[in-house]
C-alpha cells in the first residue's frame, strides 16, 4: 500500500524506508539522532598533568588506554587530501612512536599512499570512546628507510606478507575470487621460502607539529589542551571546548 506523507510518496513507510519526491528525487525519512547523548564524567585533564613533551604524554595516555583492555588501542583515523581538495579519513594502525613521530604502514600505491607523496601534511585522530579520550595530531608524513621496511614486513604474519603483494589497494578489482586467486598463487610461488617485502609497501612516519588532548567533561565542557611546536620546543595552551 502507498503511504504520502507531504511531497513523499514510499511503497513502505517502515524502517526509514526510502521515499520518492514529486520532483522525481530521492528522498529518505530522517533517522533522528537527537536523542542519542551522554554525559561525560571524568577527573579532568590540566595542565598541571601533562608532560613537556607530547610524545610523552601520549605514550602515558596510550599505557592506560592499553591497561583499560580496548580493542585495537592503535586504530587511528589519517586524513589526506586528494589533487582536487577533496579530504579522505580512512582508519589505519599504529605500529610504533618514536623520534621521528608516528609510524603507520601501507601500499605506496594506494590512494594514501599517493595522496601522502603529493601532499604531505595530514593529521591523525585517536577516539577512545569508554575513557572519553581524544588525540589529534597534525603534522608532515615522510616515508620510512627500506631497512626500516623491510624489518617491519619480516615481522608481519606470513599470511599478511602475501596479502601485501596479492592487493592491488584502491585499485578495481574484478572480483574477491581474482583476490583470493592471486593470493593462492603467491602462496605456492613463495611455498618454503621467505617473502620479500614489495617495493612499493612501506611506512609513513607523522612528526607532530601540533597535538591536541581531549578529555570528555560534563555539560559539554571538555578539556582541550594543545601542544604546539615552534623553534624545537613545546608550548602548551587550553581551548574553548
Amino acid at each position: 500500500m502507498a503511504v504520502t506523507v507531504g511531497l513523499f510518496t514510499t511503497a513502505d513507510a517502515t524502517g526509514g524506508a526510502r521515499l520518492q519526491a514529486d520532483d522525481g528525487r530521492r528522498r529518505y525519512w530522517r533517522m533522528d539522532l537527537r536523542h542519542v547523548r551522554e554525559q561525560y564524567q571524568s577527573a579532568g585533564l590540566d595542565l598541571g598533568d601533562l608532560d613537556p613533551d607530547p610524545i610523552v604524554q601520549f605514550r602515558r595516555w596510550f599505557a592506560e588506554v592499553e591497561a583499560s583492555g580496548l580493542w585495537e588501542p592503535n586504530a587511528m583515523v589519517v586524513s589526506t587530501v586528494d589533487e582536487d581538495g577533496w579530504p579522505a579519513a580512512r582508519i589505519v594502525l599504529l605500529k610504533w612512536v618514536d623520534e621521528r613521530g608516528f609510524v603507520f604502514f601501507t601500499n605506496y600505491d594506494s590512494d594514501k599512499g599517493r595522496e601522502l607523496a603529493r601532499e604531505p601534511r595530514t593529521s591523525l585522530t585517536f577516539f577512545w570512546t569508554e575513557l572519553r579520550r581524544q588525540v589529534r595530531v597534525r603534522g608532515v608524513a615522510r616515508r620510512l628507510a627500506d631497512a626500516d621496511n623491510d624489518g617491519y614486513f619480516a615481522t608481519r604474519p606470513r599470511g599478511s606478507q602475501l596479502g601485501a603483494w596479492a592487493s592491488p589497494q584502491s585499485r578495481v578489482v574484478t572480483g574477491r575470487e581474482a583476490l583470493e586467486a592471486r593470493f593462492a598463487e603467491l602462496d605456492a610461488l613463495y611455498d618454503g621460502a621467505e617473502i620479500p617485502r614489495p617495493p612499493h609497501w612501506g611506512g609513513f612516519a607523522v612528526e607532530a607539529h601540533r597535538v591536541e588532548f581531549w578529555q570528555g567533561r560534563e555539560n559539554r565542557l571538555h578539556d582541550r589542551l594543545l601542544y604546539e611546536r615552534a623553534d624545537g620546543s613545546w608550548s602548551i595552551t587550553r581551548l574553548g571546548p
